[in-house]
C-alpha cells in the first residue's frame, strides 16, 4: 500500500514524497528510521483535505486528555531530558507510547512547533485545555533557568498530588451519590409496576383512602402513562440545573453556600487551602514570581470566594504588602494556620517550604475527613431511606388495614 507524507528532516525543512508500507503506523516507523519527523501521512488516493477533516472530527468527538496522563506526559518527558534525549526525540517518544489519539495529535503539532524553533511553553499555550497556566507558567520558568527536566518533575509531583487529592474527594462523594440514585431507581420501578397492583386491589374492596396513598397513586398514575413527558422534564431540569449553575452568580451562590455547610464546608476550606500552598509553593520554586503565582493559583483553586482573596492578594503584594497579611484578613477561608505559617516563610525567606508544609497538613486534614465522612453520612443515608420507606408502607397498609377491621 502507497502512502503520501509531509515531514520535517533534522534541519527543520519541510519534505514530501511517497513510500510503500503494510499500515500508517510501520510507514511512521519507516520515516523515523530515517531520522525524518512525521508531519501527516495519508493514503494515496485521499485528499489531504478530507483526511484532516475526519481526522479532527474525530478527535473532537473523542478528545480529552486526563489529569493522569498529563502526570504520565510530564514525569516521562522529565525523565527522557535528563536521559540526554533531545526535546523534539523525547516528544516522538511519548506520542508512539500514549494511546490517545488527541493527545498523541497534539505532541505531534508541539513536535513541528519546536523543530521550527518554538519554545515548549509558548507550544504548550496554543492547548489550554490541555495544558494549564500552571503547567505552561512551570515550563517556561524552567526553559529560562535551563532546568526544564527538572520544572517537569516537580510538574508531575504536583499534578499527581492534586490527582490523588482530587481522587479522594470524590470517593467520599461517590457513596452517597451511588445509594441516592439506586434509591431513586428503585422507587421509579415500584411506583410503576408495584403502585398499580396495590391500587386495583383498593378499588375492588372501596376502600377509604388516606391523603398520602392518593397522593402516591396520583405520582404512579402519572409515571406509569406519562412516563415520557417525566423523563422530558427530568432531562429539562437537570438541563436547566446545568445552565444555572454555569452562571457566575449562582456560582457564587453555591460556592458560598458550601462553605456554610457543617462538614462539607471544612473539607471544602481545607482542600482549597492545600491547593492554594501547593500550587504557590511549586510555583515559587520553580521560579516563578509572585504575583504571577498568585494569578494561576487564581486559575488552580475551584471556588469563587478563593479566587476573589488571591485576585485581592496579587494587587495588595505588587504594591509592596506582605501575602500573610491578605491571609489573615480572609481567616473565614483560610485557617489561622496558614497565615501565620506564610509569615513565619515570609520572615526566614522559606515561602515556598512553609507553603509546602501547608499543604501537606491539610492534604492530610482532607484524608481524614474523608475517611470520617462516609461514616458520618451513612447513617444520615438510612434515616432518609427508613423514612422513604416507612411513608410507602404506612401509605399503602394503612388502607388494608381499615379495610380488615371493617369486615
Amino acid at each position: 500500500m502507497q502512502f503520501s507524507y509531509t515531514a520535517t528532516n533534522k534541519a527543520g525543512e519541510m519534505i514530501k514524497g511517497v513510500l510503500d508500507a503494510p499500515d500508517k503506523l510501520f510507514a511512521a516507523r519507516l520515516l523515523r528510521h530515517d531520522n525524518y519527523l512525521p508531519v501527516t501521512i495519508i493514503p494515496v488516493g485521499v485528499t489531504a483535505t478530507s483526511f484532516t477533516n475526519v481526522a479532527h472530527m474525530n478527535l473532537k468527538i473523542f478528545q480529552g486528555v486526563s489529569l493522569r496522563e498529563k502526570v504520565l506526559f510530564a514525569k516521562n518527558l522529565s525523565g527522557m531530558l535528563t536521559a540526554g534525549l533531545s526535546l523534539v526525540r523525547a516528544l516522538t517518544v511519548f506520542e508512539r507510547q500514549t494511546s490517545n489519539l488527541f493527545l498523541k495529535e497534539t505532541i505531534i503539532k508541539l513536535s513541528q512547533d519546536i523543530s521550527h524553533g518554538e519554545s515548549l511553553s509558548s507550544g504548550l499555550a496554543k492547548f489550554p485545555r490541555i495544558f494549564s497556566a500552571l503547567f505552561v507558567s512551570m515550563v517556561r520558568a524552567g526553559e529560562e533557568s535551563g532546568t526544564l527536566a527538572t520544572s517537569l518533575h516537580e510538574i508531575s509531583i504536583h499534578l499527581e498530588r492534586s490527582y490523588i487529592l482530587g481522587r479522594k474527594v470524590r470517593g467520599a462523594m461517590t457513596y452517597p451519590i451511588l445509594v441516592i440514585t439506586a434509591m431513586f431507581s428503585i422507587g421509579i420501578l415500584m411506583f410503576i409496576y408495584v403502585v398499580p397492583t396495590l391500587t386495583q386491589v383498593f378499588q375492588d374492596l372501596n376502600a377509604e383512602l388516606p391523603w398520602s396513598t392518593q397522593v402516591i397513586i396520583s405520582v404512579s398514575n402519572f409515571l406509569k402513562f406519562h412516563f415520557l413527558i417525566f423523563l422530558g422534564i427530568l432531562i429539562a431540569v437537570g438541563l436547566s440545573f446545568f445552565y444555572l449553575f454555569r452562571l457566575k452568580i449562582t456560582q457564587n451562590i453555591l460556592d458560598s453556600f458550601i462553605l456554610r455547610l457543617p462538614v462539607i464546608g471544612g473539607i471544602a476550606r481545607d482542600v482549597n487551602s492545600a491547593r492554594t500552598g501547593r500550587t504557590l509553593s511549586t510555583l515559587i520554586t520553580a521560579g516563578v514570581s509572585i504575583t504571577q503565582a498568585l494569578a494561576v493559583t487564581r486559575d488552580v483553586v475551584q471556588n469563587a470566594r478563593y479566587k476573589k482573596v488571591l485576585e485581592e492578594a496579587a494587587r495588595v503584594v505588587e504594591k509592596g504588602q506582605s501575602l500573610s497579611s491578605i491571609l489573615k484578613q480572609n481567616n473565614r477561608l483560610y485557617p489561622e494556620m496558614v497565615g501565620e505559617m506564610v509569615e513565619v516563610g515570609e520572615e526566614t525567606g522559606n515561602l515556598s517550604k512553609m507553603l509546602s508544609e501547608v499543604a501537606d497538613f491539610y492534604e492530610a486534614e482532607v484524608d481524614a475527613k474523608t475517611k470520617n465522612l462516609s461514616t458520618i453520612i451513612e447513617p444520615i443515608l438510612m434515616i432518609v431511606i427508613g423514612a422513604a420507606v416507612g411513608f410507602f408502607a404506612v401509605s399503602m397498609l394503612s388502607p388494608m388495614y381499615s379495610v380488615l377491621q371493617n369486615l
